[in-house]
């Protein structure tokens, strides 16, 4: 293939401080340098990520900061020359610099959105923080971390010329299986989300009030002081991403906890699921449409409504069941959810959209979900 000029404007890739987007883009983007093409991450310069960067230097992007937008200008050479301009969700200002992408870019624009039912409902409310409907139909490409239905209503009711599904994934090197001594029963790794609580309540809190004898961790930043933790849980403000596969080898299981808007439209993976799913370490989910397309329920991860099942297969599952979940779970992720397959997708979409730009083939809507 062709090799590709791509500026990615993104919300983060130096810090992963309280955001799941900069290990997307991490190994999404080296799996995509790997295949010869060439990178620009455009990253705002916020002080909340500047005060917690744990990737100053990527080997595989150049990686440049800008104070706003009009300090993004510096910049307009490098916009208007790409193959390829990505805009990501939850950008700062993201409508104003999707417009001026638009505006200013010779080849393909597309939109990379990490939080897709998040960002309609947003829209369906009027509220246009990083994207505008005005703005859906002129980017070439609207790259979604939702899949199945999602994509449809991208196309029909928001004219997309072409919805296409880039689940989140990961880097088995960098999330490899780790023997480590177990230290919880169950944890659980994430940002604070209030549509998140509840079901963290329901599925990690509660068991954990009910069975003092098990061990339990949330790690993740920006929890309310006011949460009445138990004592058997065991709180960590941040898990940086290299120390992530030591967290999950250190579990006897994880649990994965889908924000509400992603509940309803289902097929919304977490990248901590396929995170967790390469190291290994057995995932007990909430349960989602779509779940079973990427993990098979009861053999290559758990589902749990309630307390009473989480502490049902935290006390009764036996231990050679219980590996077992996990090593099937990583199988299925390095065959098929690897950061090098998602890049493989990208590479074969941005293609399409730009044969179709310069009129070389019909850019046929055809969906993956």
């Amino acid at each position: 293939m062709t090799k590709i000029r791509v500026v990615v404007l993104g919300l983060s890739l130096s810090s992963s401080w309280g955001n799941g987007h900069a290990t997307t883009f991490r190994a999404l983007l080296r799996a995509f340098a790997a295949r010869g093409h060439d990178i620009l991450f455009l990253e705002r310069d916020v002080p909340w990520y500047a005060a917690h960067r744990d990737l100053k230097n990527p080997d595989f992007c150049r990686l440049e900061f800008y104070a706003d937008l009009e300090d993004l200008d510096r910049y307009r050479d490098d916009i208007e020359n790409a193959d390829a301009v990505i805009v990501g969700s939850y950008v700062p200002e993201g409508v104003d610099v999707g417009r001026y992408v638009q505006r200013l870019a010779n080849g393909v624009v597309a939109f990379y959105d990490i939080d897709t039912p998040v960002t309609l409902a947003k829209l369906e409310r009027g509220d246009y923080e990083y994207l505008s409907p005005d703005l859906i139909p002129d980017y070439d490409v609207y790259f979604s971390f939702t899949g199945g239905p999602m994509l449809d209503v991208l196309m029909e009711r928001y004219g997309s010329p072409a919805a296409r599904a880039l689940y989140c994934s990961v880097d088995p090197e960098a999330y490899p299986v780790l023997d480590r001594e177990k230290r919880w029963d169950l944890s659980y790794l994430g940002t604070y989300s209030p549509d998140r609580q509840a079901t963290l309540e329901r599925l990690l809190i509660e068991p954990a009030r009910r069975a003092p004898h098990l061990r339990f961790a949330v790690a993740g930043p920006q929890y309310p002081e006011e949460i009445a933790w138990p004592e058997n849980v065991e709180r960590i403000d941040h898990v940086p991403p290299d120390d992530h596969p030591a967290f999950y080898a250190q579990s006897r299981y994880t649990l994965n906890v889908t924000r509400a808007d992603m509940i309803r439209a289902g097929y919304s993976p977490s990248v901590r699921l396929f995170e967790a799913a390469a190291c290994g370490t057995p995932i007990i989910s909430d349960i989602w449409d779509g779940i079973e397309t990427l993990l098979v329920p009861e053999h290559e991860i758990l589902l749990a409504s309630d307390s009473d099942e989480i502490i049902d297969v935290l006390e009764k599952r036996p231990e050679d069941q219980r590996r077992a979940v996990g090593d099937r779970a990583r199988r299925r992720i390095v065959s098929e959810h690897t950061a090098a397959h998602r890049a493989a997708s990208m590479e074969r979409d941005l293609h399409q959209a730009i044969r179709h730009r310069h009129q070389e083939q019909p850019f046929a809507l055809v969906v993956e979900s």
